[in-house]
Parts: C-alpha cells; structure tokens; sequence
C-alpha cells in the first residue's frame, strides 16, 4: 500500500533531487479538503490543539477554515497571534500556567482559560483583578472508567491534568469574583481509533460531570471534550467516521442541555498532510537480521521511541523485489533511536529515500532536534499544487554557541 497520492509522490522525487538532508513536506491542498466537513456542522466548537504542529503555513490555513486555537504556552501563543488569529478565537490550556503565563496571556488579550488546579484558579481571579477583566474559565477533571486504556494522556493513571471531581468540590466559586465558571473541561485519552470506544467513553462522562457541576453550582454552558481523535498508523486500522462521531455528540449536547460542546483537534485535523523524507545512509545484516540505517532518527521522529508505533514508511522509488522486514535505526548514539520495523523491498540500500507518512502532526517539534548536532531539517508545504520552503535546512552552526 502507498500512503502517498500520485501528485505527492511526484513533488518529493522533484525535492530530493534538491537535498541532501531529511526534510518534511505538508500538502495543505489536503489539509484543506480535510478539514472543510470538519468545520462544516453545528454540533461542536473547534479548536486546533498547536502542539501538534505549530508551522505558521499550518496555521494560517486551519484560521482561513474557520478553527479557532488551543495554545498551552507563551510561544505558542506568540506564534498564533503572529499570523494575525485574534485573542478572542484563543483558549489557554496546559497543566504549568504561572502567575508569569497568565499575565502575558491576560496581556495579549486571551480570556479564555482552562483551569487545572485551584492554584490556577487563584493566579487567574488575581491577574484578572490585576488587570479589572472577567476571565472565563473551564476547569479541567480526571475521570478513571473500568474499560479506559492506557496511553500517554494517562487514561486512568494519575496525569498533571486537572483534578478529580473529589478535589474539586473543595473549590468556593463565589471566592473568585473576576471569573465566570462556564463549563468542564475533560480529556485523557489519545489517539482514539474506535469510534463506538470513543463514544461508549464520552456518554460514561456526562453523568459524573454534569453533578459536579450541580455540586459546585455552575451553570454548564460549556462541555470541553478534548481530542483523542486518531488517525491510522498502518494498513490495518480503519479510519474515524466523523459522521458517526458527530451523531454522537449531537445526543450528548441535547442530553446535558450545554450551550457549546468544544474539543481540541490535533492529530485528527493535521496528522494526515504532513510526510517526512528520510535518505537511506546503509543497508547491513546483522544477527539474521536486516537493519537500515538512515541520516535522520527521533531527532526528527521521536513518537515512535515513546509509543512503540511507527510511522508507516516506503520506498520513495518503485521496486520490484520482494519484501523484507527492516530494523530502521537513526544516526544517533543511542539503541532508543529506532523508528520501527517495517517491510520493505529487499533491495533497498544506501542512494534511496524512505518516505514516512502521517507525519502532520507530533512530528519534528515534538522531537529532540539538537543531541548529536545534526542538521535541523527542512520543511516544505504544497499550497495550490505549488511546492513553496516554509524553512530551509540548518546546520548545527546556527543554533550552537
């Protein structure tokens, strides 16, 4: 199977006959065409979660489709109003927000705010009486079911994000007179590829949520559901239907009688656009074994060193031979710089280029681009069938002092 589209295909043959370096490339064509139905309903707010890729070209094109921003830092921040997104379309989440954060975001004119602690919700009444504002605030809760998994958002282990319902009926809303208490705001689980799970998972929350509510006595016009939306890793998993998933949401909605029902896209909004190209340094057997050996590792591509999950990968040029199944190592000294094992033509060696796909999103920024001081990669976007740089290459020189 071929996770590239012929025009894609055709655009990374023209780019690695330019570098000489791993690079990503972005098809916001895609990206436009994704999102459009996602953005196109009534049921649900859209926010997109930056974290996943904050390229500026990613931005621009999410605003122009109509989403708003989740941002849970001050460069993140920085780099949504910077491309001219408005305050008022930004909503501050994250489970470190200092007195500092919060004063430079109430700065900027952000208003929104999702609360993970009663120390957060101290910070922010003291900033917003500080600078005479009403900030609305969501507070974030920890939910433990019997059939959650697992994951790196927590699922039901003890996370950094929020408190649980206990802790939080210990909070006086009428302590805190420069907030408006207007909903909760849950999320723990990621990359979610089972709509019915999904489902099951959101109606287990609205009994617990809507009587904490009850109990601290706000007025839920908000119910913030978070992401966890997946996207497919291999051939084998099956898509989201988003049809489906919105019919769920509309009977959630009609069910706790909220005025807005939120969730912060991240993955399932960008994660399919972006594909990372990777040159193949060598080629070797070693214990039985077939490994490659390629210029750019979780310095680029960490996700797989943190899940076990690779991205799925090519050949960029057309084979003939039969499969094999490869240990794909990255040049960093270290056995964890590893991205996967993966099957590929048997012939593949040292001149070639593997293509990773799926690469939109927890890509590059999410990894650790400066141990062993290789090459930043590039990174490019296809806007209007058109292949612009959005960032060349750069050696370790421009970031070691």
């Amino acid at each position: 199977m071929s996770w590239l589209s012929t025009s894609q295909r055709a655009v990374a043959q023209s780019l690695v006959q330019q570098q000489d370096t791993p690079f990503f490339c972005y098809d916001l064509d895609k990206l436009s065409a994704h999102v459009k139905p996602l953005v196109d309903q009534q049921v649900v707010k859209l926010w997109y979660a930056v974290k996943a890729n904050p390229l500026s070209h990613i931005i621009k094109t999410l605003d122009h489709a109509g989403f708003n921003f989740d941002v849970a830092s001050s460069g993140e921040l920085d780099q949504v109003l910077s491309q001219g997104v408005t305050p008022a379309r930004v909503l501050n989440t994250g489970p470190a927000k200092s007195l500092k954060q919060i004063r430079h975001f109430a700065n900027q004119g952000v208003r929104i705010f999702v609360a993970e602690s009663h120390n957060q919700v101290a910070w922010l009444n003291q900033v917003a009486c500080e600078f005479d504002l009403q900030f609305d605030v969501l507070l974030r809760v920890q939910l433990r079911f019997d059939k959650a998994q697992h994951n790196p958002l927590g699922g039901n282990t003890l996370t950094p994000f929020g408190l649980g319902s206990e802790q939080w009926q210990a909070l006086t809303l009428s302590d805190y007179t420069h907030l408006d208490f207007v909903g909760l705001h849950i999320f723990q689980w990621g990359n979610m590829l089972c709509s019915d799970t999904l489902a099951e998972l959101w109606q287990a929350m609205v009994s617990p949520l809507v009587q904490l509510a009850s109990e601290l006595g706000i007025a839920l016009k908000v119910l913030d559901l978070g992401g966890g939306l997946g996207i497919p890793y291999d051939a084998h998993s099956t898509a989201l239907n988003w049809t489906k998933l919105l019919d769920t949401l509309a009977s959630i909605k009609s069910a706790t009688q909220v005025d807005e029902l939120w969730m912060e896209l991240g993955r399932y909004a960008v994660g399919e656009c972006g594909f990372y190209l990777n040159p193949v340094v060598e080629q070797k057997q070693n214990y039985g074994a077939h490994q490659l050996i390629v210029a750019g590792g979780v310095n680029h591509l960490l996700r797989p060193a943190v899940t076990g999950q690779a991205f799925p990968a090519e050949l960029l040029r057309q084979s003939d031979a039969n499969t094999a199944d490869f240990h794909i190592h990255g040049p960093l000294c270290t056995a964890l710089d590893k991205l996967g094992t993966l099957a590929l033509p048997s012939d593949s060696a040292d001149g070639d280029w593997l293509v990773f796909s799926q690469c939109g999103a927890y890509g590059y920024t999410e990894s650790m681009p400066f141990f062993l001081c290789h090459e930043l990669p590039a990174e490019f976007v296809i806007s209007g069938g058109e292949v612009t740089c959005a960032r060349a290459a750069q050696p370790a020189s421009s970031y070691l002092r």
